[in-house]
């Protein structure tokens, strides 16, 4: 009998990483439990803070594994910070658990385990993958669709998926959390972590990027030009936003910001039809296996609804079947299969 193989699972001190842990090793797999520790700031967030990595090593213990901690905070910090501070600075929205997963989860993490001689690594992302017909992997759906991850794993290409393991994925969060309490894992109850761990519960993100850029209070504008309100800063509003435009009340309509000009200081607000888009271009489209073009369902945010569009490969452009909200720069935009709208064919950046 052929021995199952050696898997690296990364434990964050969750309940969803240690039941992974746990799976594997019913499955016959001799399991390496490693955390990351990639934010040295402060955190409250529950997945980033010294009681986690406590929690990842005391569950290992309970395991009987092997427990490690890597130490990437300068990637972090290079990869998922910086860009993170920069792109508020600029008026974009971003994403920065998708840069962790694309830089340090699915990418740093592989190379450690690869100088370990362990080829295959575990999360407890609730999300599948599946194989085609033609033999190419795909990230789909996990079973749980309340808790289902797929868009932030959207940039997973072949050989990342080759040597990846979501032992959740055909489980519920609540199946989940009744075999870590069968186990008697001290996770079991833990709460689940926010989605940004450096964006603390106290302090939010106007504490966070004032400690780290001028932020610039800025005039709010209608249609016409006229000056409506202000905001405390700029940096911190996005496409979409309604309240905190410092708007007098008695408006007969919501106003939304339609606009945000950081150079200028500037938000211009309008009608929700104001927001209506029929295209979005994208940058940085990466597909997991060829690239697509034509009908596809499309997905902005990471639990929103998936809807029909075509998709241009050569040009990088999506359109809508029918006009919906303007997906603000810097926000994901993920693309999966039109039949079913389960699998991840491939995603890209709002321009």
């Amino acid at each position: 009998m052929i021995p199952a193989p050696e898997v690296l699972v990364a434990m964050s001190g969750g309940v969803d990483s240690s039941v992974a842990a746990a799976l594997l090793l019913d499955q016959g797999h001799r399991v390496v439990g490693v955390t990351m520790k990639l934010w040295g700031g402060e955190s409250d967030s529950g997945c980033c803070a010294v009681s986690d990595v406590d929690d990842a090593r005391r569950v290992a213990h309970q395991l009987g594994i092997d427990h490690h901690v890597f130490n990437f905070a300068d990637d972090f910090e290079r990869h998922v910070v910086t860009p993170y501070v920069h792109a508020h600075a600029t008026g974009r929205t971003p994403n920065p658990c998708i840069e962790c997963n694309r830089y340090l989860k699915f990418d740093r993490l592989l190379q450690r385990a690869s100088m370990l001689g362990i080829e295959l690594v575990a999360t407890g992302h609730h999300a599948r993958i599946v194989t085609g017909a033609d033999g190419t992997c795909r990230v789909a759906r996990g079973a749980d669709r309340a808790k289902d991850q797929s868009y932030v794993l959207h940039m997973l290409g072949q050989e990342q998926l080759a040597r990846l393991a979501f032992p959740l994925g055909e489980m519920t969060k609540e199946d989940v959390r009744t075999v870590a309490r069968a186990r008697g894992l001290r996770t079991a109850t833990k709460p689940d972590s926010q989605d940004v761990c450096f964006i603390t519960s106290t302090g939010g993100r106007a504490r966070f990027l004032g400690d780290r850029l001028r932020l610039t209070p800025g005039r709010v504008v209608d249609e016409r030009g006229a000056v409506v309100g202000s905001v405390p800063a700029v940096e911190l509003v996005t496409i979409g936003q309604r309240k905190g435009l410092g708007l007098a009340g008695g408006t007969r309509q919501p106003r939304f910001a339609v606009d945000v000009d950081v150079a200028g200081a500037t938000v211009t607000i309008g009608r929700r039809a104001d927001l209506a888009r029929r295209t979005v271009e994208l940058d940085d489209l990466a597909w997991s296996g060829a690239p697509v073009s034509g009908p596809v369902r499309a997905q902005v945010s990471a639990h929103g609804e998936a809807r029909p569009a075509i998709i241009d490969a050569a040009t990088a452009t999506l359109a809508w079947r029918e006009p919906g909200r303007r997906v603000a720069p810097g926000q994901a935009v993920v693309v999966y299969d039109a039949a079913t709208g389960d699998v991840v064919l491939g995603g890209g950046t709002a321009r």
